[in-house]
């Protein structure tokens, strides 16, 4: 009897122990097993905690399920969080950004975001300002009495630390970055030493002025933070990115594709990375070393080398044009690449598979367009339009074809305004009342989405916080 009540005690006082009875899952073991990229060490001991009712164990275990991006651990992810959030303002905080980023989340599921985020950062969690800032701003017609502007100047004039990012972020949303760029480069040098994503923000305003020796400056900062285990592999992918990127200015690709070849040992996604720089500057390495990234990307699980080589099979262009691959890789990256429902929609609009599939095309271009993909929207006013397979529809053609002046090309505002003489009065009435329909169910989705409001929804705690 003895024996077994010091086991009892022995369990239940060193369960989240370094050390202890020998088996026992360990609160600390998983958080240091994460840190070096053991997930399945860390999952193993998470679980158990998690069942034993650690809110933390729980928010860990979750964690793990978010990184994976698949769809069904996203389910488990949000509920392991709701099983934690009554007691810890972490999951709260963890929880809230996984609703924002919900595909198709309810009105109801904003709100309660906007009060999950509201709480934590009450209880002192970081991270929580940018997701409210990014509700504020996708879904105006959610929160009407809500000026994102006088909000994040609140937030501003209060002192927090995340309001700066949420400045920029509005200016990314509203498409005024450029006119911003002193005030960016303000805000991301005094935040650069406790908030690494304004490395990829600086990089992005020199890059787009032209300025060389501050790129170079800063870059020599990021590789001694890298080196120095200050930042992680993820945030020199990005800073990569912005360097091939011909959208922000002058690429620099051959310093892009060293720093990615540094970090993709360490972080998987980069092999992708590499890939699309081989596949956007041919120049820098053959086919064979293209697709040997893929296959190292795929290796690793990671859905951008299936979307990659999904688009690859149906371009044509660097290997043969195979339909029939393309539908396979493409159909994998589909479940968390929203492009990758792009591609099929097109392969199901083409009728590339042997017959024309219309609604697999809606199907899977409205999930593109919803999603944020630019060209979608040109490719379903086409579908509508052109009456492959399917009844010519004017009305809808309408919808989606003002829908892509978002992105405009001479293509497409020549389609726009072919139709817009079409229409009779009638038909212009319900189009308009659709088009309405269409922008308040995706909000502002798509605008600002990039690295800054990525960074907003990942978890970067370090391992006290688990």
């Amino acid at each position: 009897m003895i024996a077994n009540h010091a086991l009892k005690i022995c369990s239940l006082a060193l369960a989240v122990s370094l050390a202890g009875c020998a088996g026992l899952p360990d609160q600390r073991l998983a958080n240091e097993a994460l840190k070096r990229g053991d997930t399945d060490l860390a999952e193993r001991n998470y679980q158990q905690l998690a069942g034993l009712g650690y809110s933390e164990a729980q928010v860990g275990l979750a964690d793990i399920q978010v990184e994976t991006r698949d769809p069904a651990q996203l389910k488990k992810a949000e509920a392991s969080y709701r099983a934690a959030a009554a007691v810890s303002p972490r999951a709260q905080a963890r929880l809230g950004r996984l609703l924002v980023a919900k595909p198709g989340a309810s009105d109801a599921e904003r709100h309660e975001a906007e009060t999950l985020l509201k709480k934590a950062s009450s209880s002192g969690e970081a991270n929580t300002l940018i997701p409210l800032a990014m509700l504020y701003l996708q879904y105006p017609q959610s929160f009407p009495e809500v000026n994102a502007q006088q909000q994040i100047d609140q937030w501003r004039a209060a002192g927090y630390a995340e309001a700066g990012l949420a400045q920029v972020l509005l200016y990314r949303t509203q498409a005024t970055y450029d006119q911003h760029l002193n005030e960016v480069e303000r805000i991301c040098k005094a935040a650069l030493a406790t908030t690494d994503i304004c490395y990829v923000e600086l990089a992005t305003v020199y890059q787009k002025r032209g300025q060389a020796d501050q790129k170079n400056a800063l870059l020599d900062q990021l590789k001694s933070a890298y080196q120095r285990g200050a930042i992680p592999a993820t945030r020199v992918d990005s800073f990569a990115r912005v360097l091939a990127d011909p959208t922000v200015g002058q690429t620099d690709e051959k310093t892009a594709q060293a720093l990615l070849e540094q970090v993709a040992p360490a972080n998987p996604a980069s092999w992708v990375s590499l890939a699309q720089l081989l596949y956007d500057f041919p120049e820098l390495g053959d086919t064979d070393k293209l697709m040997e990234y893929i296959d190292n990307g795929r290796a690793a699980a990671q859905p951008r080398a299936e979307l990659l080589l999904g688009r690859l099979y149906y371009e044509g262009k660097v290997v043969p044009a195979d339909a029939k691959k393309a539908e396979s890789h493409l159909t994998k990256a589909a479940e968390s690449e929203v492009s990758a429902h792009y591609y099929l929609g097109q392969l199901y609009r083409r009728g590339y598979l042997g017959e024309v599939e219309p609604q697999k095309a809606v199907e899977h271009l409205l999930t593109a367009a919803r999603g944020g993909q630019l060209s979608a929207d040109y490719a379903m006013a086409q579908l509508f339009s052109e009456g492959h397979g399917i009844r010519p529809d004017p009305v809808n053609a309408w919808v989606f074809s003002q829908l892509a002046q978002a992105n405009p090309t001479p293509q497409s505002t020549e389609l726009a305004a072919q139709l817009n003489q079409q229409l009779s009065p009638p038909q212009k009435t319900q189009a308009e009342r659709l088009l309405q329909q269409e922008r308040q169910a995706r909000g502002a989705r798509g605008q600002g989405q990039g690295a800054l409001a990525i960074h907003a929804l990942q978890e970067e705690d370090g391992e006290d916080s688990l």
